[in-house]
C-alpha cells in the first residue's frame, strides 16, 4: 500500500487539524512521539465522540492494536462496540485487508497519518470518511495511537449506522498520506504552502 509524503496542511477538517497541532507542539519539544499522557488538546471532551484510543504491542507481527474506547461514532458505524477487541477482529477480514496496513504505517514510521476514504451509506450516498492517526510513546516503541474520525457526506445527512457494514462495497480510497514534512507548528495566519502533498 502507497502512502504520499504530506505537510500538516493536507488534513482538511479544522478540528482534526487541531488535534494534529496539539501532537506537533509536544513532538517539537524534543522530536520525538509524545507520551501520551502529555496531549490535552483544548476541547478535548467535544472530540471524544470521534476519539478511538488503541494500545499498540509491537512485539506481534502484524502490530496489533486492541479498542480501548467505545460509545464512539465508530461503534455506531461499525454496527457495536469493539472495547477490548483486537482491531483486526473488530472489523473482520474484508476491510482488515485495507484498514489494518494504515495502523501499521503510523506505528512503523512513528508519524501521524491521514486518509480520505469513499463509502456509500445504506441509501446510496456518499460519505466521505477522514482518519487522522496520531502516534504516542512510553520512550521507544510506539504504544498507544489516538484515531480521530471525521465523516461528512455533500448530500448533507447520511445514515451513520453500519456504514461500514452496510453494503458490499469496500471503502473506495481517495488519499493516504505520512504527515512527514514541517513537523512543527505554524501560528494561525501563516499562508500554508502550495505543496502539501507530494505524490510519488
Amino acid at each position: 500500500m502507497d502512502f504520499d509524503s504530506a505537510t500538516p496542511f493536507v488534513v482538511k477538517s479544522i478540528k482534526q487539524r487541531d488535534l494534529l497541532n496539539s501532537w506537533l507542539r509536544l513532538y517539537a519539544r524534543e522530536q520525538r512521539i509524545p507520551p501520551i499522557d502529555d496531549y490535552q488538546p483544548e476541547r478535548l471532551a467535544e472530540e471524544l465522540g470521534d476519539l478511538v484510543y488503541y494500545t499498540v504491542d509491537v512485539m506481534q507481527r502484524p502490530v496489533r492494536l486492541t479498542i480501548e474506547s467505545e460509545g464512539t461514532r465508530m461503534a455506531a458505524a461499525y454496527g457495536h462496540t469493539g472495547k477490548g477487541r483486537r482491531l483486526d477482529e473488530y472489523v473482520g477480514p474484508r476491510l482488515a485487508a485495507i484498514v489494518m496496513p494504515v495502523y501499521d504505517e503510523c506505528v512503523q514510521r512513528a508519524l501521524p497519518v491521514y486518509t480520505v476514504s469513499d463509502i456509500d451509506d445504506i441509501y446510496g450516498r456518499i460519505v466521505a470518511y477522514e482518519r487522522l492517526l496520531l502516534p504516542f510513546s512510553g520512550g521507544g516503541r510506539v504504544t498507544h495511537v489516538i484515531a480521530s474520525l471525521k465523516t461528512i457526506s455533500e448530500d448533507g445527512g447520511f445514515e451513520i449506522d453500519n456504514l461500514m457494514r452496510g453494503n458490499d462495497t469496500l471503502p473506495t480510497p481517495k488519499l493516504r498520506a505520512v504527515i512527514d514534512r514541517d513537523l512543527f507548528h505554524r501560528m494561525p495566519g501563516r499562508i500554508p504552502p502550495c505543496d502539501a502533498i507530494e505524490f510519488s
